[in-house]
């Protein structure tokens, strides 16, 4: 019974070195995909129509939303002088145009609305172009992990020799130029 219990430990003990091994033979590195972004030229062509747009819609909202105001101070101004009836039909008229303004502003800004549609079209094929460059990357530098240290993955300390963001931006043909804005200390908050 005991040559068996030894077996067993001398056994955990070699899995558990040759897993140790393993682990730490792997390399990791981390992108920051929002600077990657923010150093494409087409990125921000992208974010500034997407901008546009939805100042021209919210624009157009507050127009609506202003000619409800003006029927609503008509209505008010006018209340005394008339019928119940006229009073409800009056109402529903100033009811249908909120709700048809609220509706709008859901079919453009709502959670699968037009600007998450346009924003779809325009900045996930420039996203998807990052994830490949950062896929090739992995494979030829035979990296095991690249975490992304904008996105909800905190990092306490990351090192900048491991940061590979502007051999991504070189990989995918872009010039590194100014990187003022990167940090260069590895402790983040």
């Amino acid at each position: 019974m005991k040559s068996k219990s030894i077996k067993i430990f001398l056994l955990a003990t070699v899995y558990t070195i040759a897993v140790f091994s393993n682990a730490s033979a792997q390399k990791f590195a981390y992108v920051d995909s929002q600077y990657i972004l923010s150093k494409m030229p087409e990125y921000k062509a992208a974010q500034d129509q997407i901008d546009k747009i939805s100042i021209q819609w919210q624009k157009e909202i507050e127009a609506k939303y202003s000619e409800i105001d003006q029927l609503y101070k008509a209505y008010k101004a006018d209340e005394v002088l008339l019928t119940d009836e006229m009073k409800q039909k009056r109402q529903g008229e100033i009811e249908q145009k909120e709700q048809a303004v609220k509706d709008l502003q859901k079919q453009h800004f709502g959670v699968d609305g037009d600007l998450f549609k346009k924003r779809q079209e325009l900045v996930k094929p420039l996203q998807d172009k990052v994830y490949s460059a950062i896929q090739d990357l992995a494979e030829k530098s035979n990296l095991a992990v690249i975490f992304d240290k904008s996105s909800d993955f905190t990092m306490l300390y990351a090192s900048p020799k491991y940061d590979k963001s502007d051999e991504i931006l070189k990989n995918m043909g872009y010039s590194i130029g100014n990187t003022e804005n990167k940090k260069k200390s590895g402790y983040h908050h």
